[in-house]
């Protein structure tokens, strides 16, 4: 680098307090890692019906227990505020997420993503197996700081009994529809 060259990024850095970029200090982000668990299931309804339940989310807790509230914000209907809330290794633990529903594929998809709390992503679809049964197939990742990746692997079974029961009393809750 030439003098002159040196001088002005001297220069720029002064300018910008030590930043060559911006003044204002960055938060902090871990570094993150995604873990991702798939359950499907064959339920005995149509698939127009199970995407129906499904795309009520407000719903969901009759199902999925850990699942304390799911309220769909007023005013933008592809908004959710979810609060979780479960026992797990003895300790109670409650967190809550803002998820966005993306584009659906109606009776075929329905997909979300977190945009704020606890870092999600997932999907559930629909598969026909006739005119009375649908396989419903549910994709669920989820973040996890890398410094936790060598323990991640212990949380999947768990995450997985948790959505495959979920899963079976979705099963059981759409034959009484």
């Amino acid at each position: 680098m030439s003098s002159i060259a040196s001088a002005n990024y001297a220069k720029l850095l002064n300018s910008n307090n030590g930043s060559s970029i911006s003044s204002s200090p960055k938060p902090f982000r871990p570094v993150m890692q995604w873990q991702d668990v798939t359950v499907k299931m064959v339920v005995d309804a149509p698939a127009s019906v199970a995407y129906k339940l499904y795309a009520d989310r407000e719903m969901f807790p009759k199902w999925m227990p850990f699942l304390s509230s799911v309220e769909a914000m007023e005013g933008s209907p592809d908004l959710s505020r979810y609060l979780v809330k479960l026992e797990s290794f003895g300790q109670n633990i409650e967190y809550h997420f803002l998820a966005k529903n993306l584009q659906p594929i109606p009776d075929r998809k329905i997909h979300w993503r977190s945009i704020e709390g606890f870092e999600n992503r997932g999907s559930v679809r629909f598969f026909p197996r006739g005119p009375s049964s649908c396989l419903v197939e549910i994709n669920f990742s989820y973040e996890v700081p890398n410094a936790f990746a060598p323990v991640a692997f212990a949380m999947k079974p768990f995450m997985e009994k948790l959505i495959r029961g979920g899963l079976e009393r979705f099963a059981t809750f759409v034959k009484t529809i």
